[in-house]
């Protein structure tokens, strides 16, 4: 090889290395993922398409496929009570969506509301009168995977169709640049469009309250805490002035609104559901952000190393700070650290309460992560239930480890993402996770 091809050599190799490495410096997240732009699906250490999926749906779909297992429709629903049975997903968690923001959304309207109902990985959507039962699950890897299933008048054979379409809106900044879910509030006309002249909102635990559940009906009492639940927008021209007065505190849509319960399998939409549901579709957006990061991170890091002959178990300072900050990111939303206080006290107008505390781990002492507070705050021991789910067991070793030391650190000192804690709460929740999660014993 002459010089000059040398040269040419050691310049692309130099230049490419530069890439590499400032593709990591500018790609590092902000402390909290928002506003990130889309990630590549496909791009390194993650595949979104080309691999079977692992979660709950494509296991269903698997058993349907081998004849181990057979959905009979029912005749109210179609195949929404089998689906609910065969993912255990209960029916207290119900909750009810007028507005139009789905694809079956010419169905969709304050008389004819959109029915969500959620496990921990899975989550359904039924619409009376719909063509299919949508449902979406968190892959431990992939994040979020999207599914419909025909109902038996346009089926003979039920079958769960991946529907990569729906990343339109489920792959975008509002999902944390990933495949994931989004709980809008938006101000909703009579119709049920979302009014465009106003704004609309992804909605969590750090949302303030009086700007959730618009666009969705919510049954229990709140207090004189205000909410856009309920509402609609009476003034199109001014949508934001809602009545605030007449929707609140509705213990059941009877006498409220145009909706036939009977055509639903609760006549509830529990407003601690609601509560749970905006928490977890984002701490599952959060779980897949902090996978996609570091895998992202290390497979660059990995070419890095192999162009300069460098130990494969070396990590670049950039490398660091991008795995930091993504596990930083998730204890921030699994310890509730900006989440907004409840003005006063909130219940739920259905059984869901009691059956989703029921379902956790408890310690010794009886204590549990899925036990409520709902006087102050969502739950009486603030880290996320989502710390038992794969999705967090499967993050790569490089992220949830530093998560584990991060979070052994805040619970020690009540500083970084633990200073919302109280040292009784802070206590707590080592106890409950040294008695519930053995793998993180070593860190607390």
């Amino acid at each position: 090889m002459s010089r000059a091809s040398i040269c040419a050599v050691a310049l692309s190799l130099i230049a490419a290395l530069f890439c590499l490495a400032q593709a990591q410096t500018t790609a590092q997240p902000p402390a909290d993922f928002t506003g990130s732009s889309l990630f590549p699906l496909d791009g390194p250490g993650v595949r979104y398409t080309g691999v079977p999926a692992t979660d709950p749906v494509a296991k269903l779909q698997r058993e349907l496929e081998s004849g181990t297992r057979k959905l009979t429709p029912d005749p109210k629903t179609g195949y929404l009570k089998p689906i609910l049975e065969a993912l255990r997903i209960p029916i207290d968690s119900q909750t009810l969506v007028f507005s139009k923001t789905s694809f079956q959304m010419n169905r969709i309207h304050p008389g004819n509301p959109r029915a969500i109902y959620f496990n921990d990985d899975v989550y359904v959507g039924y619409v009376p009168g719909g063509d299919v039962v949508e449902i979406s699950a968190t892959d431990p890897v992939k994040g979020g995977i999207f599914y419909a299933i025909e109902q038996p008048s346009a089926a003979s054979k039920p079958k769960l169709a991946r529907r990569d379409d729906c990343l339109q809106c489920h792959a975008a900044p509002r999902t944390l640049g990933i495949p994931g879910h989004i709980v809008r509030s938006v101000y909703p006309i009579a119709d049920g469009f979302a009014a465009t002249n106003a704004p609309s909102y992804n909605t969590d635990h750090r949302s303030p309250f009086e700007r959730r559940f618009g666009g969705w009906y919510i049954t229990g009492t709140t207090g004189d805490a205000k909410h856009m639940g309920n509402a609609i927008a009476a003034d199109i021209d001014n949508p934001e002035k809602l009545d605030f007065d007449a929707n609140r505190n509705w213990t059941t849509l009877e006498g409220h609104a145009a909706v036939d319960t009977r055509r639903y399998l609760s006549p509830h939409s529990d407003v601690v559901a609601h509560l749970v549901l905006s928490h977890q579709t984002a701490g599952h957006n959060y779980l897949a952000r902090a996978h996609y990061e570091a895998a992202q991170a290390l497979a660059m890091q990995e070419d890095i190393n192999r162009a300069t002959n460098a130990p494969a178990s070396q990590l670049s300072d950039s490398t660091v700070r991008r795995l930091d900050r993504a596990a930083e990111a998730l204890l921030r939303y699994f310890l509730f650290t900006t989440e907004r206080k409840l003005s006063g006290p909130v219940a739920g107008s259905s059984t869901f309460t009691t059956t989703f505390a029921a379902a956790g781990p408890k310690d010794k002492k009886g204590r549990s992560l899925r036990d409520f507070d709902l006087q102050t705050r969502l739950f009486r021991y603030p880290l996320s239930f989502l710390i038992y789910s794969e999705a967090f067991d499967s993050l790569p070793d490089a992220v949830r480890i530093r998560f584990c030391q991060q979070l052994g650190n805040a619970l020690k000192t009540g500083e970084g993402a633990a200073v919302n804690l109280t040292p009784d709460q802070r206590q707590a929740i080592r106890e409950i996770l040294i008695d519930t999660k053995p793998a993180l014993r070593a860190y607390l």
